[in-house]
């Protein structure tokens, strides 16, 4: 029983070491979308240091890399075109990307929206309000509309994956397939 114990132990603390400090050589991964905004029906946009909630489907300040961490839903979003990301910090300033300020965790809503919440600052959410406008993170919460994203793909783009959509296969698709295999 103490055995079990302490390897239990020893895996947490090897979680904690590797969610607060991410190597280069983890399981990273680095998508792009757009999180459309609920409230304003327009997408986030990095433009420089100005965030807002206005941008069109498929601008090139809407797309975002998304970077996420070794474990867990731990991410960061940086803006495709201008490199700054995006953070939560008392005075507003957007530091350095490795910052803490700067990771955000994924929240899956029943409504299928997803929510940011700041990994440095427990129950702060990203948020915007109907003029694009960002909201400041003690001022949100998870059930506001504002705090409500959807992730999109940008108009006109192709899913690599697209390619490997598996279909079921039916009679009829059998005896086609059949037909055109005839010589």
């Amino acid at each position: 029983l103490q055995e079990s114990q302490q390897s239990s132990a020893d895996f947490r603390i090897y979680i904690e070491n590797h969610t607060r400090n991410p190597d280069d050589l983890s399981r990273k991964q680095v998508r792009i979308y757009q999180l459309y905004s609920r409230t304003t029906g327009k997408h986030v946009q990095i433009m420089g240091k100005k965030i807002n909630a206005n941008g069109d489907d498929g601008g090139k300040y809407a797309l975002l890399v998304v970077e996420t961490e070794t474990f867990g839903s731990h991410i960061r979003i940086k803006g495709k075109e201008s490199e700054h990301y995006i953070c939560m910090t008392e005075k507003g300033k957007i530091p350095d990307g490795r910052k803490q300020e700067c990771v955000f965790v994924e929240e899956f809503l029943e409504n299928n929206y997803t929510a940011l919440v700041s990994a440095k600052y427990k129950g702060w959410y990203l948020g915007f309000n109907r003029k694009g406008r960002p909201k400041k993170g003690p001022q949100t919460t998870q059930k506001q509309q504002e705090a409500h994203f959807m992730k999109r793909q940008p108009k006109g783009w192709v899913d690599p994956l697209e390619e490997f959509r598996f279909t079921t296969v039916t009679k009829r698709t059998r005896r086609a397939r059949l037909s055109c295999n005839i010589f």
